[in-house]
């Protein structure tokens, strides 16, 4: 395959995390091809447009003729899917790319000209999503030495950030961002605040600065049910007032942040913020989604779940609630200078 070919990868599903993260594939992929695009799900279009190694993203809104369509004027060499089904799957073959990656031991695996073993499903329990996704790329011939997502934050990302900082008196101020919520959180109605509450009250005290607590519009009922819970001024609510982009560029200027694995975590990791990983059930896999970057650091699961627990149907979230504050402590302020 000449150096001119034009490549895509082809990343809709899963979360933004899992957006950002088959990013790595397109850098990979830059070894051997000249032009890689990205297909990915409109929610996840604002973040794969702040990575570098992409050319352009296209959006999969669910019209499969039209997208196949699209794909075949664009005459792609290669097409790595990295969330693969059997509608990524069709698509990709219907667009007549001749070169097709995709995931072995599936009914649908047929229509890929390159198959690979998932290493998850094989009985790896540690190697990390960012080498897993990789291994497609490696079915190629390309690999990248540097595994860490990147996130660049446009100039009217920061002018945003700047707003709100300016609408909360923090221009100059320093402040922590603390994200308390994942998916699990706003779908199931039984989220605990008390545990996020004490340590937010803990980071505000540890480190004399403003604690912002994030999420989505969805987690607007979580994060007061917190702030009420900490009853400290300094705790500040800003779930859904800024997009994908210019939280990023408010990660860039924190102290820290730490939060619950979502996509926040690895953007944040990704523009250079001191980020920690909180995995408190006992069912997470911190060695597969730690966040990737220079100042980075994980607390694992600590309180003791009833055996065969599972976040999707936990029904109290103890674990949420009996937060380690001590040790969430201790781990963020190793990630920052004396």
């Amino acid at each position: 395959m000449n150096q001119s070919a034009n490549a895509l990868v082809y990343c809709a599903g899963g979360g933004i995390g899992d957006s950002l993260i088959a990013s790595l594939v397109a850098r990979a992929l830059r070894s051997r091809f000249s032009h890689v695009d990205a297909l990915t799900l409109p929610a996840h279009r604002e973040t794969l447009e702040r990575v570098p190694d992409l050319d352009g993203v296209l959006v999969d809104d669910g019209d499969e003729d039209a997208l196949v369509r699209s794909l075949r004027t664009r005459k792609y060499d290669a097409c790595i899917v990295t969330w693969a089904t059997s509608r990524t799957a069709r698509v990709a073959q219907r667009a007549g790319i001749p070169v097709r990656v995709g995931q072995a031991r599936r009914l649908y695996s047929w229509r890929f000209t390159k198959r690979v073993p998932v290493r998850s499903e094989l009985g790896d329990v540690t190697s990390h999503w960012s080498q897993i996704v990789l291994d497609y790329a490696r079915a190629l011939g390309c690999d990248t030495a540097d595994a860490a997502p990147r996130f660049i934050p446009a100039n009217d990302d920061r002018a945003k950030a700047d707003q709100l900082l300016a609408s909360l008196s923090l221009m100059n101020g320093e402040f922590v961002i603390l994200h308390p919520t994942n998916a699990i959180a706003s779908q199931r109605g039984i989220w605990p605040a008390q545990g996020w509450a004490r340590l937010a009250r803990a980071f505000r005290e540890e480190f004399d600065a403003h604690v912002l607590l994030t999420g989505s519009h969805d987690d607007i009922a979580i994060n007061a049910n917190i702030l009420r819970d900490a009853q400290d001024e300094q705790v500040i609510d800003i779930a859904g007032k800024i997009g994908i982009g210019a939280f990023g560029a408010l990660a860039q200027r924190a102290r820290l942040f730490a939060g619950i694995t979502t996509g926040s975590m690895h953007v944040a990791a990704a523009v250079g913020a001191p980020t920690l990983g909180i995995f408190p059930f006992q069912t997470d896999t911190p060695e597969r989604w730690a966040p990737i970057g220079a100042h980075t650091a994980i607390v694992r699961a600590s309180y003791p779940c009833r055996p065969g627990e599972r976040k999707e149907t936990c029904p109290d979230y103890a674990c949420i609630a009996n937060l380690d504050v001590p040790r969430i402590v201790t781990a963020a302020r190793s990630l920052l200078p004396e």
